[in-house]
């Protein structure tokens, strides 16, 4: 299994051991011990990832397998993108929503010839599991949660393509982004896909955890591999302006609110969250996800207080210096006719208000790759 735990104690990922053995810096998240910084340090892990190769131990991640001549309908009814537009070997990105039209979570969907698997935030997964679950015996489909067996490595940076090609025969140049193929790692059975968290060319390595040790063994063999902690996956985000569950996106929140609009297919029939989302468009959206900009090293950090036109707005969703552009950058949510690039609002830093800039997204715009 990828992870035991006992009463109230935190799970490990099959990669734990290396993760100590590296030196790395280990905190809890979503309910696991995992590496934030190896002893290189964020910047060194962040540089290494947009100019060489860097390696993520994901497998806190959530996978589950759907099962039935119905599979495609009903993830189609619990998700909000169009999954039969989907070919086999192709993935998208969804949301998860309730009745309110509000955001349980992101999730990516990955269409197999006989099943389809998704991908949920490692915080969500007995949350997601049991609220899509609800929907299952009306599509008559069987759901299984393979969170615990499933193994998942991300390879990312320019040169992830000349590090992996050596160890598999899959043609990876052939492959689109956002599309995937079965097939072997240095002779494990291997799900290799090409989504990405980072801005960067990258692949994703899900498989059996029996085979872990192995897999990381393999790619770190040559010494062009970096590894990577969860700082740096999130500067490398920010910078592209993902969104990440639990800071941009909520319960308390909409995709048309958080500019992920283009994920919602309302053309497509029945879902879950739909009628709400009819109304919202109908009535307009009253505040809107954005990106900004500080000066003079103002570093706006989760939490904080932000003010438009002098009255309370919200709270910055994400901020961090980002290390490829040198300046601080953020998000939150600003009232619809404010958030526009070039408009200036306040967020509170340790008692003083330093000025914003609504920036578009993402800063970082070197990813003509993708």
């Amino acid at each position: 299994m990828a992870a035991t735990q006992a009463a109230g104690a935190l799970k490990r990922t099959p990669f734990y051991s290396m993760h100590v053995a590296l030196g790395a810096k280990i905190v809890r998240f979503a309910g696991y011990e995992m590496p934030v910084t190896y002893p290189a340090g964020l910047i060194a892990e962040h540089k290494a990832v947009r100019e060489r190769c860097g390696l993520f131990d994901v497998s806190h991640m959530g996978e589950f397998i759907i099962r039935g001549a119905r599979a495609v309908d009903f993830v189609n009814y619990v998700t909000t993108n169009d999954v039969a537009a989907l070919a086999f070997g192709q993935v998208h990105y969804s949301t998860i929503l309730n009745d309110r039209g509000t955001i349980e979570d992101d999730c990516l969907v990955y269409r197999f010839a006989d099943h389809i698997m998704m991908v949920v935030n490692a915080s969500n997964v007995e949350k997601d599991f049991a609220h899509i679950a609800r929907h299952a015996a009306k599509f008559d489909v069987a759901l299984e949660d393979v969170s615990d067996d499933m193994g998942l490595l991300a390879l990312q940076g320019p040169k992830a393509v000349s590090i992996l090609q050596p160890l598999t025969s899959t043609d990876l140049s052939s492959m689109k982004y956002y599309h995937f193929a079965e097939g072997e790692v240095d002779g494990m059975p291997m799900i290799v896909s090409r989504t990405g968290y980072t801005g960067e060319d990258g692949f994703e390595l899900y498989h059996d955890v029996a085979h872990s040790a192995r897999l990381w063994n393999a790619l770190m063999a040559g010494g062009n591999v970096t590894p990577c902690g969860l700082g740096a996956r999130d500067t490398l985000r920010l910078e592209m302006g993902m969104a990440l569950y639990g800071n941009d996106i909520d319960d308390t929140v909409t995709p048309l609110e958080a500019n992920l609009g283009w994920l919602v297919k309302l053309k497509k029939g029945e879902f879950v969250g739909k009628p709400a989302l009819e109304r919202q468009k109908a009535q307009g959206v009253s505040r809107k996800l954005v990106g900004f900009t500080m000066s003079d090293r103002n570093i706006a950090r989760h939490g904080y207080p932000v003010y438009c036109g002098g009255a309370a707005s919200d709270i910055v969703r994400s901020g961090t210096m980002s290390p490829t552009l040198g300046i601080p950058i953020g998000t939150c949510y600003l009232p619809t006719p404010s958030a526009k690039e070039g408009t200036t609002f306040d967020v509170e830093i340790r008692g003083k208000r330093a000025p914003a800039t609504v920036t578009k997204t993402p800063f970082y715009k070197d990813a003509s790759h993708l």
